[in-house]
């Protein structure tokens, strides 16, 4: 028997229509789908190997750490039920709230959390410090666990959720157990999402699924802190280097929030009923010239401070960022508005002096070798300030060649010790949010213990012999008389030279709401009606 024609074709277009149904039934519906432009891609997964932005964002996804800080910084528990200190303050005991277990379905024990903070305490620079006055740590069981100071210190749960450098998350056992100087390659956290590694695309995609089976604490979100509720279903990180593409796709929906839109385009995007430019931080972010202190000439103060009288914030700002209204001059190592924003002893580099740096440089010692400035125009903001500065060194005598990489290249060279002819680099530019930058404890770049420093690796004894006065001050009072003296040290040797602040808000489509303020943008709270 042979059907007719018009009905082989029907009955053909409905079994074609059987598989694509079903297909369509296992996606998420569009309001569950939340698609987002990342300032950069994801290169790095291990957010105790490194300190970038993007890779402490995704840290922040798929981990979860003991404390986290609320939106006035302030610590809260987060993976801690309950914990307590001895009298004599050297003994903290902490227990894990119930219900925590890892995306491959094992339990959260003290065996995990002993480890990761230990490997921690090697990478990051408020972990170096929690790390020196440590004397051990103890598990007591599978719940809980014991801290053990040489000194007192009232820091801890601040510094155990930081949010800021390298992160403490906590890991697998296994996973953190590896060299602290080698990053984890896998990606199975607690947190209340799952990456999801096969779809992931280098360059194009990274895709987080919600955990199904996280239990978020009871409080409100607040910041870091409180109940981490995820309301939506798939979180795709689109990448986008090409400003004017995320700012139409932006427009036309095509994407729910630009992480970091470039501020040339807010007036374009601010002009959609559709969309809305807003803040997520309270403290302004820092941008910074960071140069390498193991390789001449930088290893020379002198060759750093003829940065500083090179170097002009309103070029760098303004190229940067363009209107004012965003940027500002600030030259406190601590940030300007934040509750150490003091500039004692910087006041001299507030205006460039041409002469004196071009004087310095010759004291140095330096000889018109190539120095290497490594940058990308990933994020475009970095790669124009990056032409400024080899511009203002090109004018006193520094023979700057500007290296352009993708920005996953830079950060890994960043990391690279070796002379700049063998891989290695004398400069770069870079921002570190204000909630990094506003405390001794928490500034990475004025962190100058030698090996236990940020990349750079700045070494100075009497630096860090105020920043520890500054930590182990008794108050307020005595905790300022630090923070001065420390800051007029970091004037003199200069860490790197500070190239001001700036507003970096984001861009969302109206129908997104539950926007966080925080360190960084995070995707729990948020969702897209």
């Amino acid at each position: 028997m042979h059907l007719p024609r018009f009905a082989a074709a029907l009955l053909l277009s409905a079994s074609a229509l059987l598989p694509l149904s079903a297909a369509a039934q296992s996606q998420p519906a569009a309001n569950r789908v939340l698609r987002v432009a990342p300032h950069a891609d994801l290169k790095t997964l291990d957010p105790v190997s490194a300190s970038i932005v993007i890779t402490r964002m995704h840290g922040l996804m798929i981990y979860e750490t003991l404390f986290a800080w609320d939106s006035n910084l302030e610590p809260k528990p987060q993976m801690v039920e309950s914990f307590e200190t001895s009298s004599d303050k050297l003994t903290w005991t902490f227990k894990l709230r119930p219900g925590l277990k890892f995306h491959d379905g094992q339990p959260v024990t003290t065996k995990d959390v002993i480890a990761s903070l230990t490997r921690w305490m090697k990478r990051d620079t408020i972990g170096g410090k929690l790390g020196e006055y440590t004397e051990g740590m103890e598990a007591i069981d599978d719940a809980s666990f014991k801290l053990k100071l040489k000194r007192p210190l009232a820091l801890v749960p601040f510094a155990l959720g930081s949010a800021v450098g390298q992160i403490p998350v906590i890991m697998r056992e296994a996973d953190a157990k590896t060299d602290p100087m080698k990053p984890v390659m896998e990606t199975i956290g607690s947190g209340p999402f799952k990456f999801n590694r096969e779809e992931w695309r280098s360059g194009s995609k990274i895709v987080y699924d919600r955990n199904a089976d996280y239990v978020p604490r009871s409080e409100p979100a607040d910041g870091l802190s409180g109940g981490r509720v995820v309301k939506v279903d798939r979180v795709e990180w689109l990448i986008m280097p090409d400003a004017a593409t995320a700012a139409a796709a932006l427009q036309t929906g095509e994407i729910d929030i630009w992480e970091q839109p470039s501020q040339d385009l807010i007036p374009v995007i601010s002009g959609n009923s559709q969309v809305k430019v807003e803040r997520y931080s309270n403290l302004s972010t820092q941008a910074m010239l960071r140069p390498n202190h193991l390789h001449p000439p930088f290893d020379n103060p002198k060759a750093r401070l003829a940065l500083a009288y090179a170097t002009d914030q309103a070029d760098f700002l303004a190229a940067g960022f363009g209107d004012e209204t965003w940027w500002k001059r600030c030259s406190a190592y601590f940030v300007c508005g934040g509750p150490n924003g003091i500039e004692a002893g910087a006041e001299g580099y507030a205006k460039p002096d041409l002469e004196k740096a071009k004087a310095l440089l010759k004291e140095s010692g330096y000889k018109g070798e190539k120095l290497v400035l490594s940058t990308s125009n990933d994020i475009a903001p970095i790669g124009r300030m990056a032409e400024v500065a080899g511009a203002a060194l090109k004018a006193v005598g520094f023979n700057v060649d500007v290296q352009f990489a993708d920005w996953g290249a830079v950060t890994t060279r960043q990391q690279n010790k070796n002379p700049p002819d063998q891989g290695g680099w004398n400069l770069f530019v870079t921002f570190a949010s204000g909630a990094t930058m506003q405390s001794p404890l928490t500034n990475i770049g004025t962190n100058m213990g030698c090996e236990r420093a940020w990349s750079g690796w700045p070494c100075d004894a009497e630096a860090e012999k105020l920043r520890g006065a500054f930590v182990d001050a008794p108050d307020d009072a005595s905790r300022k008389v630090a923070l001065e003296a420390l800051h007029k040290r970091l004037a003199e040797v200069q860490p790197y030279r500070v190239l001001g602040q700036f507003d970096q808000p984001y861009a969302r489509r109206t129908n997104v709401a539950g926007v966080l303020a925080a360190p960084v943008m995070l995707f729990w709270n948020i969702e897209k009606k």
